[in-house]
């Protein structure tokens, strides 16, 4: 994947696409503020009007757009939702670090090895979330103890190397990883993870930027897309609460494991 920055394929020249790639953009920012996994959305149509780019344009044309989303559903969340600011720096800190490092892993390990542990692990989340009913809808009572800290970092390091190395479902890893072993409610993780998610796209694009075509012009456009749709997400989530976003957050979890599924199982079908 790494090439000079001068042989990207042609993003900024499909200009008709735009309105259709900014549609699946808004979408993307709308399910991702809520719960994450608008990458469902915006990486597959990225990947449809533009078969021949290099993946490392692409996801670094993408990692723009959803930087700036997510960047807005972070800001709305926490305009509403209280979190320690040790918390919040040590998530943000260890995400983006580990981000760095899984996107420079991309050019030393096949991504393909990461589909079937990534499926494994998705539909063991689902098959908790959906056993206990009360899972991420109490607000946590307890004080704040250095232990947290230490937990908060190792769930940034881990799911934010993932983002950079593979991607797919690290909204929901995060959100699930932080009312497990945070014991946060649903709407507090997910504004959590909005913070992660910050870290791991910005470190992300201060990778590609290095050893990838970034199409600036469209992921600007992208971006604009995604904050219009983040506003929608998190609107949703702030007046629904904790259940809304349960509800949500399995419907995607679902749909993750079924596209990973038939990702899988498609070259044995056909």
């Amino acid at each position: 994947m790494e090439h000079s920055k001068g042989e990207g394929v042609g993003l900024e020249d499909l200009s008709w696409i735009w309105l259709v790639l900014g549609g699946a953009a808004f979408l993307a920012g709308l399910i991702d503020a809520a719960v994450g996994g608008g990458g469902l959305i915006q990486v597959p149509a990225l990947l449809l009007a533009f078969p021949q780019a290099p993946l490392a344009d692409l996801f670094g044309t993408n990692k723009v757009a959803s930087v700036v989303g997510t960047a807005a559903a972070a800001r709305q969340y926490l305009r509403r939702i209280a979190l320690p600011g040790a918390l919040l720096a040590t998530v943000a800190t260890a995400a983006g670090l580990g981000s760095w490092f899984g996107a420079s892993a991309v050019t030393h390990f096949p991504r393909e090895w990461a589909r079937p542990m990534v499926l494994v692990l998705l539909s063991l989340v689902a098959v908790y979330t959906f056993a206990k009913k009360d899972f991420g809808l109490q607000s946590r009572t307890a004080a704040w103890e250095r232990a947290d800290l230490g937990r908060a970092t190792g769930i940034g390091l881990v799911i934010g190397f993932y983002d950079g190395f593979f991607g797919p479902g690290t909204g929901s890893f995060f959100i699930f990883a932080f009312v497990r072993l945070l014991r946060l409610d649903f709407l507090h993780a997910s504004a959590l993870a909005k913070v992660g998610n910050v870290a791991t796209n910005v470190a992300a694009i201060a990778y590609f930027w290095g050893h990838a075509h970034i199409a600036w012009a469209l992921g600007g456009w992208l971006a604009l897309c995604n904050v219009l749709g983040s506003r929608v997400g998190s609107g949703l989530a702030l007046r629904h609460g904790s259940g809304f976003v349960r509800k949500l957050f399995l419907v995607v979890v679902t749909v993750l494991i079924v596209r990973l599924s038939w990702e899988q199982l498609s070259p044995y079908l056909f």
